[in-house]
């Protein structure tokens, strides 16, 4: 197995860590944080440089607040100056891993992304039903899986790759800074919790020899034409999660056949889709709906321009416009009225 060495040095040297940080403001460059690092931006570099090679370097407490869409859920977040070195450390990381990831592991990666998982997805519902006539799924997730992430484990296994003493040192006081498990906010939690299931994705496709296998962060699914083979592979792959990741599926893992009569429909990725069409999810149209009125509102009463309207409704045309949402899109926006 090829280890990696000195790799250190690479992530304090002063040209990635601007790197860092101009990765680290997009889309936040108005904030008050990113205005304040930017006044004396190469002296908050030169130290955050200095921290890091003389080791004087810590994680920073988190600000803890909560999110409720898509669901509920605990978000941590970190002060600008943290964020720029996990942008810097995990540039230097991910390039180990991505080469090794996986291809039908879509979250969180370059070229991969939920679009095309729930194309690929789809186009396998397609080929099953084709070829065998029916076609089941075993769909998965893991139970409160970023706070489940047992950071032993983990460091173990960033370890089996990295080679470099103060590269390690500074991921373990990354991945400690938290408890239980990792926080969703930070950059490296996304990368370290692709590695972390690159572990059951290997196990699945090397050990298993399952073909038609594709994940999402802890979201999962492999596609079958036997449901009992299916059920012998849901008992194999629990007990294999809790012993060696010591992760659990959660109660809403079910194996079921996917048909438009004496079925139903898989519910992956922001879709349900069948083996000839796909639709969008109820609670993702209500979103809209409700994003619409406080648009509307907000353009009433001089917040916003129709330019900033357009922008935020963008990324979700684009994601309906993957679905047969014709009908939807235009009676959400015809009924929609922008005036001041």
């Amino acid at each position: 197995m090829k280890t990696y060495k000195n790799l250190f040095q690479e992530v304090y040297q002063f040209d990635r860590l601007h790197w860092a940080y101009t990765q680290a403001r997009r889309g936040k460059r108005d904030r008050a944080e990113v205005l304040r690092f930017e006044q004396n931006l190469e002296g908050e570099l030169i130290q955050l440089q200095n921290e890091l090679i003389w080791g004087m370097y810590t994680t920073s407490p988190y600000r803890v607040f909560w999110v409720y869409e898509p669901k509920k859920r605990t978000v941590a977040a970190l002060p600008f100056r943290d964020r720029v070195v996990q942008h810097s450390l995990a540039s230097v990381m991910e390039p180990i891993w991505e080469p090794r990831f996986i291809h039908h592991s879509y979250a969180c990666r370059p070229g991969r992304g939920m679009h095309a998982g729930a194309d690929q997805a789809q186009q396998w519902l397609r080929e099953v039903k084709r070829e065998h006539g029916r076609v089941y799924v075993l769909k998965a997730d893991i139970a409160k899986y970023f706070p489940s992430i047992d950071h032993q484990v983990l460091l173990g296994m960033l370890s089996e790759r990295i080679a470099c003493d103060r590269t390690m040192g500074l991921a373990a006081d990354i991945v400690d800074s938290w408890h239980p498990g990792l926080p969703i906010g930070n950059l490296t939690s996304q990368l370290w919790a692709n590695v972390y299931l690159h572990e059951l994705d290997s196990f699945v496709k090397q050990q298993l020899g399952v073909r038609r296998y594709i994940r999402y962060m802890d979201d999962w699914l492999i596609v079958h034409h036997d449901k009992a083979h299916l059920h012998g592979l849901r008992r194999v792959l629990e007990e294999w999660l809790w012993d060696r990741l010591r992760l659990r599926l959660n109660n809403k893992t079910q194996i079921f056949p996917v048909a438009a009569r004496r079925g139903r429909a898989l519910d992956f990725l922001g879709y349900r889709m069948w083996c000839t069409h796909r639709r969008l999810r109820g609670d993702s149209v209500k979103r809209m709906e409700r994003r619409l009125k406080d648009l509307q509102q907000g353009y009433s009463e001089g917040l916003i321009e129709l330019s900033d309207v357009r922008q935020r409704l963008a990324s979700w045309v684009g994601h309906a416009s993957h679905a047969d949402s014709f009908r939807i899109r235009q009676k959400l926006f015809s009924a929609a009225s922008f005036r001041r």
